[in-house]
Formats: C-alpha cells, sequence, structure tokens
C-alpha cells in the first residue's frame, strides 16, 4: 500500500463522477462513485459501488460493498429504465429527470468511525450513525444507531460496540474532528488505551 498524504489515492480502473474526496482518502481498485462525498481518512477496498451518499471521516469500508444501490419506480406499470432513460431508446424522446433528481435526493448517510464489512448493502435514506459495524454481506434497510453492530438481510442489531455512557461520551469527544498532529500525538493512546481510559485521558 502507497504511504497516504492528504491528496486522495484513487487506485486504477476507477469511475468517480461528481465526487469530493477528503483528506487521507483512498480508493480501491474498480470502484465506481457516482455523487458522493467522502470525509477526511475514510477508505474502501476493491470493486465498491456508491451512489447518492455522504460518507462520514474514518470511515472503513471491505471490498464490494454499496451504498445507496439505485433503485426502480415500483408504482408505475413497468419498473425498467426505459421509463426514465428514455433518451436511449428514442430519438425524440428526452430522460425523465425529475426521476433522477428524486432518486439524487435519497442520500445515504455514513457515520464517522465506521466500518462497512465486505459486500454489505446500504439502502438509499439509509443513516449509518458514528461508530457503528455493518457485518459483512449485511443488507441495511433501516437506519442504525451509533456503535451498534448488525448483521444479516434485513440487518438487525447484534449488540452495541461500547456501553451506552461510553457512547455519549465518545459522540461528545468527537476525536474526529482532531487535526492530523492531534491524531498523532494520540496515536499510542489510541493504540493502548480502552475507550473509558482513553475518555478520561482526553476529555476537557
Amino acid at each position: 500500500m502507497p504511504k497516504l498524504s492528504e491528496d486522495p489515492h484513487v487506485h486504477p480502473d476507477c469511475q468517480l463522477t461528481e465526487t469530493t474526496l477528503g483528506r487521507y482518502t483512498e480508493i480501491g481498485k474498480g470502484s465506481i462513485l457516482n455523487t458522493v462525498t467522502v470525509g477526511d481518512y475514510s477508505y474502501c477496498d476493491r470493486f465498491c459501488d456508491f451512489a447518492n451518499a455522504t460518507i462520514g471521516k474514518f470511515a472503513s469500508i471491505a471490498s464490494f460493498a454499496r451504498i445507496g444501490a439505485t433503485d426502480h419506480p415500483l408504482h408505475a406499470a413497468s419498473l425498467h429504465h426505459f421509463l426514465y432513460r428514455s433518451g436511449d431508446y428514442w430519438e425524440d424522446a428526452d430522460h425523465d429527470k425529475a426521476f433522477f433528481a428524486a432518486r439524487k435526493a435519497r442520500r445515504a448517510n455514513i457515520g464517522h468511525d465506521t466500518w462497512i464489512g465486505h459486500a454489505a448493502m446500504i439502502k438509499p435514506e439509509v443513516t449509518i450513525g458514528h461508530g457503528a459495524v455493518v457485518a459483512a454481506g449485511a443488507i441495511v434497510t433501516a437506519d442504525v444507531a451509533p456503535y451498534t453492530i448488525v448483521a444479516g438481510n434485513p440487518a438487525r442489531r447484534l449488540r452495541d460496540r461500547q456501553p451506552p455512557e461510553i457512547i455519549d461520551r465518545l459522540i461528545a469527544l468527537a476525536w474526529w474532528d482532531w487535526d492530523h498532529a492531534a491524531l498523532r500525538t494520540a496515536l499510542e493512546d489510541f493504540r493502548s488505551l480502552p475507550a473509558a481510559a482513553f475518555l478520561e485521558k482526553y476529555e476537557r
């Protein structure tokens, strides 16, 4: 793996459209991002597919994850994309701009310090709270509370990642907003201290 810098590192064969990448971000080989914002230090592994999503800082996203999977018009007589990609089929027809605008507005939101497992899928308009974990292969159709671990299809809560009083304090500490130098200063404590001891040292 190359040494990361403030400039985003995008591996080969990626397609990025209307996408903003933060500092120290990394996008794995073959990934497709369309209308996505990726926060500082977040990364995804190979062949991820994200659409209409806001990803926070320090998100760890495994290969083949899909976030904001687009959908089809279930209410109409047909759900095929000739309804909204009409210009691809007829010279005298236009794409359905209203459909695309509505799809783009249905954003998925991934919090800070999250872990999205291999081949997990997160549907549009779902929020994954700060510190949450989505297990490999999970399909998430509803919001996930902060520091909650979910798994399955559809995803269900397994347990909290931290006790409730620790969760509240970690969110209040918001270490993900620290600058690069402060993170380096605290690195050994991140590595060695349990969350409660880390909080006792760094809460002001």
